[in-house]
């Protein structure tokens, strides 16, 4: 048995058992997805070829439209709650970056105009182009829709692969980006946790004030944890916890805690860095992580627990994700965080106790919750909102379920519903929506794809698609590095959310190391990205 005779059983079998179709596209294009040249990875958007080329061999290889819009929704729905909390605060600063999102896209319509009529293209298929070159399915519905044609979908297919590609290679050199030496607006200053530090330092300088009034001093980018009386007479050398009111004094070792350019400030301030490893003597002070599993903690600040009343505890650190947060008063707790605390051997069951500690706990989450919220977007996403002229857009299964996210996600808890979802459990939630619907959106789009680059206007479309998404993808890139101060991974998230693009926003997510920049950008510009391709996708054919 050959081959061809092996692919073709296999057709057989998985074009009626939609499953077994989903989990081999899944596990090809995971697989090649995995594979680095250099510092390049298709990563999650090779499962987005993998389902072209299925259903380019054989067009009954198609996965069933709920898995695609279920994905879709879980997808868009929790990267909302997780820039909830920053995206309104980022508005403020944000309206540039809107503008340059907005003015691209107009620019890529008067491309399309322009590129489509000089190689003889005209009527529906340019709108199908627009929408496929920006890899907007529901400014392609909007269109098919008001011209009641198919052409819409043949310029969607042809320029949709390269729409994701090219917006791809964008994002890699976006995130390679550095600040932007000149600029006609402020920089953007990405608020990144910074990398912390602790160290032990002894006590040299005289006259110091107590510890609560040096952590102000400071703007509390610093935390004690520990101090030791140090040689001086009356001074045992016990190791206690470093309380607001405790008053160092030369002779004394101190352990402090923050960003590294703080902390060595601070050092040489009050003294030198001692050798002396405090964190060994753990006889009447303890340490330990501690996960956050209680709901009744969850989403209240460090501070309002008041952990040195209750238990003469200090926390020092939050571990969030792969990131540690310096663990201040005004940082708020979520149900996942990993709480490094210091404490009285006799409290800390005490404090794990009231902090949770349950590994199962910390990843659980409501599937209620999920789904309110869930039923809240889609329900959003179907409501028509009348537009000039007569016609009408929705934000559909990726905006309203967005629009939701942040919403809920900045409120945090409604009542006795907890919003937020532990950072394990959205990573896994994010991953397999997004798998969801790329492998769904290939698998209905490779043969009219492969129709079409076959045909006569097949490589013109693409050539217009490529033109499109070129300079469009250009244009933020350069505008928004140079007009609006953004660079880096803010500016791979705002190019995921000016194409819309899961896929893309995926890439930057994961060659960023999930920084939180990407998804704030992302974000930022996809609500009015969307709206403003339901509205133009519809209206270039008539030019």
């Amino acid at each position: 048995m050959d081959v061809s005779e092996i692919l073709r059983q296999y057709a057989d079998i998985a074009a009626e058992q939609p499953l077994l179709l989903l989990t081999v596209i899944l596990a090809i294009g995971g697989a090649i997805g995995a594979i680095k040249i250099g510092s390049f990875s298709l990563g999650p958007a090779a499962v987005l070829f993998t389902a072209l080329a299925f259903s380019a061999y054989d067009d009954r290889l198609k996965l069933p439209v709920i898995l695609g819009t279920f994905g879709l929704a879980v997808f868009a729905y929790v990267i909302g709650v997780g820039a909830g909390p920053s995206f309104f605060a980022a508005m403020k600063t944000g309206g540039r970056a809107l503008g340059i999102v907005i003015g691209g896209l107009l620019v890529g319509a008067l491309v399309t105009v322009l590129a489509a009529h000089a190689l003889g293209l005209e009527g529906p298929i340019l709108s199908g182009i627009y929408a496929g070159a920006l890899t907007n399915t529901p400014a392609l519905a909007a269109a098919s829709e008001a011209w009641a044609s198919d052409l819409p979908t043949v310029g969607y297919s042809v320029t949709y692969l390269f729409g994701v590609l090219g917006m791809l290679l964008a994002a890699m050199i976006a995130l390679k980006m550095s600040a932007p030496k000149t600029a006609l607006a402020p920089v953007i200053e990405d608020e990144v946790p910074p990398k912390l530090d602790g160290m032990t330092v002894r006590i040299e300088t005289p006259g110091l004030p107590d510890l609560g009034t040096l952590a102000e001093q400071y703007e509390h980018h610093i935390v004690f944890s520990r101090i030791m009386r140090g040689d001086t007479p009356g001074h045992p050398g016990e190791v206690d916890l470093a309380t607001d009111d405790a008053l160092p004094v030369p002779g004394d070792i101190l352990t402090v805690i923050g960003d590294e350019e703080t902390v060595e400030r601070f050092t040489e301030q009050v003294g030198h860095p001692s050798s002396v490893a405090l964190t060994l003597d753990r006889s009447q002070v303890d340490y330990r992580r501690i996960a956050v599993s209680n709901s009744k903690v969850a989403n209240q600040h460090l501070g309002d627990l008041h952990l040195r009343r209750r238990f003469g505890a200090v926390a020092t650190r939050v571990r969030r994700g792969d990131v540690d947060l310096l663990a201040t008063d005004d940082l708020a707790l979520q149900i996942g965080d990993r709480v490094r605390v210091v404490a009285p051997r006799s409290r800390m069951d005490d404090v794990a106790s009231f902090l949770g500690d349950s590994e199962k706990g910390a990843s659980a989450y409501s599937i209620t919750s999920l789904a309110l919220g869930l039923a809240l977007g889609v329900l959003l996403g179907e409501l028509q909102f009348p537009l000039p002229g007569g016609g009408h857009f929705a934000l559909g299964l990726a905006g309203g379920p967005l629009v939701v996210g942040l919403i809920v996600g900045r409120a945090q808890r409604t009542g006795k519903i907890l919003w937020t979802i532990p950072h394990a459990v959205a990573s896994t939630l994010i991953q397999l929506g997004m798998m969801l619907f790329l492998a769904y959106a290939g698998s209905n789009s490779g043969a009219a794809l492969a129709e079409a680059l076959a045909g006569p206007t097949g490589p013109r479309l693409f050539a217009v698609g490529v033109v499109v998404t070129t300079v469009t993808a250009a244009f933020v890139l350069i505008g928004g590095r140079l007009l609006a101060g953004i660079y880096g991974p803010r500016m791979g998230g705002v190019l995921a959310g000016t194409q819309t693009q899961p896929a893309v926003l995926a890439y930057a997510n994961e060659q960023s190391d999930d920084d939180a920049r990407v998804n704030l950008g992302y974000a930022l510009v996809y609500p009015a990205a969307m709206i403003v391709k339901v509205i133009v996708a519809p209206l270039i054919g008539r030019f």
